[in-house]
């Protein structure tokens, strides 16, 4: 009886994956990417009163580092970053992102960007940004960011 069970419990998962993958529609789609980008948008800008307007409350921001071959979670204050957004500033913050993956469960989203950053019209650094975004009842909001900064080996 197990060897019977066991393909039927087998395909049942494989199934649900499936079924939780079409969850996904074209419009929740686009209203993620839609935050996103204003997120880089307000930062182009230098507009902090928009790129908060993308956060969630309590949101965080991590970066990993790597030095000296020890790899370190670093986390960044958000109120220091949508200062430095609101400062001004000589050159343009420029991060250039296209949209790898972007997975959604009801009111939970992961996204996956590569990105380029610029000063002005200079490369600085390159990576990867991972968020995951919480939709509240104005919209998608940004609840975590985590990424990865290197000046080489960009894509």
């Amino acid at each position: 009886m197990t060897k019977f069970l066991t393909p039927i419990l087998f395909f049942q998962l494989l199934c649900a994956g499936f079924g939780a993958q079409a969850q996904t529609t074209a419009p929740e789609t686009a209203d993620v990417k839609k935050t996103i980008t204003a997120f880089f948008d307000g930062m182009r800008q230098g507009d902090s009163t928009a790129v908060r307007r993308t956060l969630a409350p309590g949101a965080v921001f991590h970066t990993i580092v790597a030095k000296a071959g020890v790899t370190e979670v670093k986390p960044e204050s958000l109120l220091d970053f949508l200062k430095a957004v609101g400062t001004p500033h000589p050159k343009v913050w420029d991060e250039r992102i296209s949209f790898a993956s972007v997975l959604i469960d009801a009111n939970l989203a992961s996204v996956w960007t590569p990105y380029e950053f610029y000063l002005g019209g200079t490369f600085s650094h390159c990576g990867y940004n991972s968020f995951q975004l919480v939709k509240l009842a104005d919209g998608w909001k940004i609840a975590h960011v985590i990424d990865t900064r290197r000046k080489e080996k960009c894509r």
